[in-house]
């Protein structure tokens, strides 16, 4: 199982610090899924090495401007392991359900954001995953907790129906904020998930790690593609 995080100077903890901390809890690999505008500077084979524990470089593309999302997609889908675009709001959520070249529609129920049948339905054309962000359930009270519940299971219920991919993430800015496996799911069978949903979704994250890794390998070639071009797998 992967965590995503936002590291330095997206949040208050290192890289090495985060991943670390992951490793003593039983994560097998961090994504670092670092805003465009808030890049993280590291060593992710050092941090390997001194840990054990798997470091996958990442982005979450922060933008409202479907132009410059374009191009930033564009852009870091050749330098990044996984790519990501930050949602909360229709347009946002929509552009980003649209791009195969994207992974994961990070928290697309925060702000103004929603996920209707058409997008959840181009998610699933494209391969993009949806994100369960487990952060307010975790450091939310009140009213503000009880509405990203309802949102969460708004999700959840749209993604079972049409069997869509997804990614789980409690969205640590800081070591302190990190969380093992099992508290992930325990705290998913307290708000209505199950145990294998929250854990299907953390792995997801180092599946997908491992099949861009594969796609842009040198090695890799697929049949009737020219190299260097992106393909989501079928």
């Amino acid at each position: 199982m992967y965590e995503a995080v936002h590291a330095h100077p997206d949040g208050q903890s290192t890289v090495a610090r985060l991943a670390k901390t992951a490793a003593d809890y039983g994560f097998e690999g961090v994504v670092v899924r670092n805003h465009s505008d808030a890049r993280a500077d590291y060593d992710p084979e050092r941090i390997r090495d001194e840990y054990g524990i798997d470091v996958v470089e990442g982005v979450e593309i922060r933008t409202d401007d479907r132009q410059s999302a374009s191009g930033a997609v564009g852009n870091y889908r050749t330098t990044e392991t996984i790519v990501a675009v930050h949602g909360g709001t229709n347009a946002m959520n929509r552009f980003a359900v649209e791009q195969a070249k994207v992974d994961v529609l990070a928290h697309p129920m925060a702000g103004d954001g929603d996920i209707n049948h058409v997008l959840v339905k181009a998610a699933v054309e494209n391969g993009v995953r949806l994100e369960f962000d487990l952060s307010g359930a975790l450091r939310q009270s009140g009213g503000r907790r009880v509405r990203t519940l309802q949102s969460l299971r708004k999700l959840r219920e749209i993604v079972d129906h049409y069997d869509a991919p997804y990614v789980v993430s409690a969205e640590p800015t800081s070591h302190l904020e990190v969380r093992a496996p099992r508290e992930l799911k325990a705290l998913g069978e307290e708000i209505g998930f199950t145990r294998e949903f929250i854990e299907d979704g953390l792995a997801e994250w180092g599946r997908l790690a491992e099949r861009n890794r594969h796609i842009h390998s040198e090695s890799f070639i697929e049949p009737g593609v020219e190299r260097g071009r992106y393909e989501e797998e079928s």
